[in-house]
């Protein structure tokens, strides 16, 4: 049996784009990305803290020290400026690697996407 863990965590970011002409996806500044350990095109679950939305989505690297997170294409129409998101990665692992796994979550300066 395996688990569904979750591994990394960007929590209470700020979106500063919501770009309908993409095709799909959410871009994230690559040292967010590096801060919680999410890579170029892996899956994540993103959430609207001001409206509840929910979508699961891949990644795109975003210009490094942006602060920018930009909700792509269709998610266009369920996120907008200034909303507050939680982003999330999870990993498959057998049990006894859950027991010990610690993921990596960052709650970045307020309203600036910025690493403390």
């Amino acid at each position: 049996m395996f688990l569904h863990i979750l591994k990394s965590k960007l929590h209470c970011v700020t979106v500063t784009e919501a770009n309908l002409d993409y095709m799909g996806s959410i871009t994230i500044d690559e040292d967010l990305m590096d801060a919680v350990g999410i890579v170029e095109d892996e899956q994540v679950h993103v959430v609207n803290n001001n409206n509840g939305e929910r979508i699961v989505t891949y990644v795109i690297k975003g210009e490094r020290g942006s602060g920018v997170i930009c909700l792509n294409g269709a998610a266009a129409h369920k996120f907008a400026p200034g909303d507050v998101a939680i982003i999330m990665a999870y990993a498959t692992m057998s049990p006894e690697e859950a027991a010990t796994f610690k993921p990596k979550v960052v709650i970045p300066a307020k309203g600036t996407n910025r690493l403390l």
